[in-house]
């Protein structure tokens, strides 16, 4: 885009569901019960991993990291979402929505590599049982968590400068819901073409690939299952992996078309219910698909709510 002048932008106005006024005020209330039993669902998991030392073994613990990731996208969303339902429109400053845009893109790439992590985690425990407390041991479980947050901070910092480093100089009203890099990049007047052409070849190394790795991973995982001799083992193996793959398919299938497509891929309406996808309804299911299918979460949850009874009865 060339650039028309020399006036930098200093605010954005997020439109959101501006073309649809009725359906805001109709919404609102949804997004608010969805955002509050998101951060509930995903606090729950977190103090339950915490405090039961039966849970602190790598397969809760990762989850107990993605509750944290899903809780941290949530709150860097949701309320800007809320506030733009309710008033149709938000101004936002640059240093705000540099801030959102940095955390959106830190959460994102973070699940992203915890999801492949888990998906290890799954693999070493059904293909190599007798092997897997040293493959998956404190240390290479510290290392893969370490690599997954590092990984986030990295893209975010490097991605987030770049693209405010660009100049905005008008129009500054962007067609969505939040900061997210695509809708904000087509208001930077430079040309932003190789920057594109990192962030295409990112979204690669972040996403494709470590999804590629999370079916490679259960292709095995689904052999092994199926050499399983009892009906309970390949049972229990099953929903272990289903509650993974939904979570995977949703994450990465919703990311994946949002980061990979062409400008003029989908209508902007379009591209807002995708990331919608990814922002809000994987936080809000995922401790559902974790815990609800899960008999050692539920048996915790059941042991901590008797303490808690118990402490108030004496």
């Amino acid at each position: 885009m060339k650039r028309q002048n020399q006036s930098s932008v200093v605010e954005f106005i997020l439109l959101g569901f501006s073309n649809f006024p009725k359906l805001q005020e109709q919404v609102f209330g949804v997004f608010l019960v969805v955002y509050l039993v998101t951060l509930m669902g995903n606090a729950i998991i977190i103090v339950i991993i915490s405090l039961e030392q039966s849970l602190h073994v790598p397969l809760y613990l990762f989850l107990q990291n993605l509750s944290v990731v899903d809780m941290g996208i949530s709150v860097v969303i949701m309320p800007v979402m809320l506030v733009i339902l309710s008033t149709e429109k938000m101004r936002i400053s640059t240093v705000g929505c540099f801030a959102q845009m940095y955390f959106i893109l830190l959460f994102g790439v973070t699940e992203c590599f915890l999801l492949g992590a888990m998906a290890f985690d799954r693999f070493a425990a059904i293909c190599h049982p007798l092997s897997y407390p040293v493959i998956v041991n404190k240390m290479i479980f510290m290392k893969l968590v370490t690599f997954s947050w590092v990984s986030g901070i990295t893209v975010a910092t490097v991605q987030t400068t770049w693209v405010f480093s660009f100049p905005f100089c008008g129009p500054n009203e962007i067609n969505h819901l939040f900061c997210e890099t695509p809708p904000v990049l087509e208001l930077a007047c430079a040309d932003t073409f190789l920057f594109e052409i990192y962030a295409f070849t990112g979204t690669i190394l972040t996403v494709i690939v470590p999804y590629l790795l999370i079916l490679l991973s259960y292709v095995q995982i689904l052999f092994a299952i199926l050499k399983m001799p009892t009906t309970t083992g390949r049972q229990k193996a099953f929903s272990t992996c289903a509650s993974h793959l939904t979570s995977v398919t949703l994450f990465y299938g919703t990311a994946s078309m949002t980061y990979l497509q062409p400008k003029s891929g989908y209508s902007p309406e379009t591209k807002k219910l995708m990331s919608l996808a990814y922002t809000l309804l994987t936080p809000l299911l995922n401790p559902l698909i974790y815990s609800l299918r899960n008999s050692e979460m539920k048996r915790a949850l059941i042991k901590m709510w008797q303490r808690k009874v118990d402490l108030h009865t004496f």
